[in-house]
């Protein structure tokens, strides 16, 4: 199967909050950036997408998406839209754990990455081969790429998809194969 991750494009949002699950708009027209990565995508492709307006959106413009909530971003919980300098103290406690660090009334990375598996395990089973699209998140998109090509979690960190970028994987019973990130 040929997996392609799409992330959304940037988000509305002012530089310095904390934003996650928060349903925020885009910064850009969706047209541009759907025509640009259709060019990209086989025809007919099934798209599934996150409920958040930010990737449905260029879900909706790239076809008619399958809504799949566990794609939606972290939840920061008491953090969603309170500027970084405001949780300075806090945010020493996130940097010792960036994984399992779960902010007041939100959830952990390893949290989030365990909803969205459970996302990429039926997703799996349901296209054993021809081609799918995923537009949702940043840590989702890092959640399902570093599980299919065997990263430990420590290292998903270091996959930085783009806004508005396209990453194929090709996945086979014996592995997966990156064949193109953030296009």
């Amino acid at each position: 199967m040929d997996l392609y991750l799409i992330r959304h494009p940037r988000p509305d949002i002012a530089p310095g909050l904390c934003y996650g699950a928060s349903d925020v708009g885009l910064a850009e027209p969706v047209a541009p950036v759907a025509a640009r990565l259709r060019a990209l995508l086989p025809a007919d492709i099934p798209v599934y997408s996150s409920p958040l307006a930010r990737a449905l959106r260029l879900a909706e413009a790239l076809g008619e998406p399958r809504i799949d909530p566990r794609l939606r971003e972290i939840d920061f919980g008491a953090w969603e839209l309170q500027p970084f300098d405001a949780l300075r103290d806090e945010l020493d406690a996130w940097a010792e754990d960036p994984l399992g660090f779960r902010a007041p009334g939100g959830e952990s990375a390893l949290d989030m990455a365990a909803r969205v598996h459970a996302a990429l395990d039926d997703l799996l089973a349901m296209h054993h081969e021809g081609a799918v699209a995923v537009v949702a998140h940043g840590g989702p998109l890092r959640a399902i790429a570093g599980r299919l090509l065997g990263l430990p979690q420590a290292r998903w960190l270091g996959l930085d998809f783009a806004f508005g970028a396209l990453t194929q994987l090709e996945v086979a019973a014996w592995g997966t194969v990156l064949k193109g990130f953030n296009r």
